[in-house]
């Protein structure tokens, strides 16, 4: 079993470093032809890696706090696949609630999969936290109008859930499908 797991770890490591040789590949072919975006693409890539060295340690000691004090029971019982619409209002609120970037969110995505969590609240989760925030949703009722927001909002909510439950069944599906191969 160990043995499968480290060969599955190697396949997985090995597709992410073709996939960031083809990145970087695919980098110094645009910047050939296009040399005048040069300058622009290097301070914006420096840019992001400052910010993420920012900001990713921080994540990752939430992520530890996470995985050593919430319980897997408790993951399973608000977000799992009993959870029902509870667990949707839930993840909405979850991805509601904090601002910051949306990579912020894939590490806890990832932890709450690996706790139980139903992969369409997962889904629901990173959609809120990309289209819902608490500190938006002020902006856009102060400048756009209560009937703009509510209406933004509302169809938001329904396609964030309407979204997850139908990649939830295609990933089921598809899961289905591979162990009958």
């Amino acid at each position: 079993m160990k043995e499968s797991l480290k060969k599955k770890q190697k396949k997985e490591m090995m597709r992410d470093l073709i996939f960031l040789g083809i990145t970087l590949v695919t980098a110094v072919i645009l910047l050939s032809i296009f040399p005048d975006k040069r300058e622009a693409v290097i301070t914006t890539s420096w840019n992001f890696l400052i910010e993420m060295i920012l900001i990713l340690p921080a994540v990752m000691v939430l992520m530890g706090l996470f995985a050593v004090f919430v319980p897997k029971e408790m993951v399973v019982k608000y977000l799992g696949k009993s959870s029902g619409i509870k667990g949707i209002f839930i993840s909405i609120f979850m991805g509601a609630l904090p601002t910051g970037p949306l990579y912020v969110a894939f590490p806890m995505a990832s932890a709450l999969l690996k706790k139980g969590a139903r992969i369409s609240n997962i889904i629901i989760f990173l959609s809120a936290w990309a289209c819902i925030k608490i500190p938006q949703e002020l902006v856009e009722l102060q400048f756009l109008g209560p009937k703009f927001m509510a209406m933004r909002l509302s169809l938001t909510i329904i396609f964030v859930i309407l979204m997850g439950v139908f990649i939830e069944q295609i990933i089921l599906w598809s899961n289905k499908k591979e162990s009958k191969v």
